[in-house]
């Protein structure tokens, strides 16, 4: 049942799949845990205030999973032409400003890309509030899980967007990015935190 080849393939000495690609995987983990509990909550008796809403966040989630398990193909394409202006040659100051000028613009996708997969966790730690709350009090336990795996996730994301704005010679660009990250960790976490506390408190 497990699938290990995306693990294996993290683990070798390949540079992609790399951190990004695996916040996105733990952020779709996130995301299947959470429908979990919306799935087990669904159809019973006891929760039928909340089906219809439940139902739609089911549909949010399996969107919000997809976008990230393509998010980690995404993260390698946009390595790819990073790390191939790299490896231009810089002998010249012809070939020196060629390959500055291939870095710049490859570095733009290797944020949007990170700030993408923050993106899709910040709404996956959106979902855990509401199946913490609304969710079969039997699987609370994983929409707590699920919103510490988020959290994880959403933090792992915002070190590339780090490393990557760093080489930015475009300030404002640059701060634009930090700002989308700063916010988006801002908000996921906090929510994150509470979520956990508040389950925590509950199962104690």
């Amino acid at each position: 049942m497990v699938n290990t080849e995306f693990v294996e393939a993290l683990a070798s000495d390949a540079p992609t799949p790399g951190g990004g690609g695996a916040a996105a995987y733990v952020g779709a983990l996130a995301s299947a845990l959470a429908s979990m509990v919306g799935n087990l909550t669904v159809g019973k008796k006891k929760y039928a205030a909340v089906e219809e809403l439940m139902q739609n966040e089911l549909r949010a989630l399996a969107d919000t999973r997809l976008r990230l398990l393509e998010l980690i193909d995404g993260d390698a394409a946009a390595f790819a032409p990073l790390a191939a202006a790299y490896g231009l040659p810089r002998a010249t100051e012809e070939e020196a400003a060629a390959r500055h000028a291939a870095i710049q613009a490859a570095l733009v996708e290797a944020c949007e890309v990170p700030l993408a997969i923050m993106d899709q966790c910040l709404l996956v730690i959106e979902s855990c509030s509401f199946v913490a709350k609304n969710g079969s009090v039997m699987a609370l336990s994983d929409a707590g899980a699920a919103a510490v795996l988020a959290k994880a996730a959403l933090q792992a994301a915002s070190l590339n967007v780090v490393i990557n704005i760093g080489s930015m010679d475009d300030a404002a660009r640059a701060t634009s990015y930090r700002e989308r990250m700063d916010d988006a960790l801002a908000a996921g976490g906090v929510l994150a935190d509470q979520v956990y506390d508040s389950v925590l408190k509950r199962l104690a």
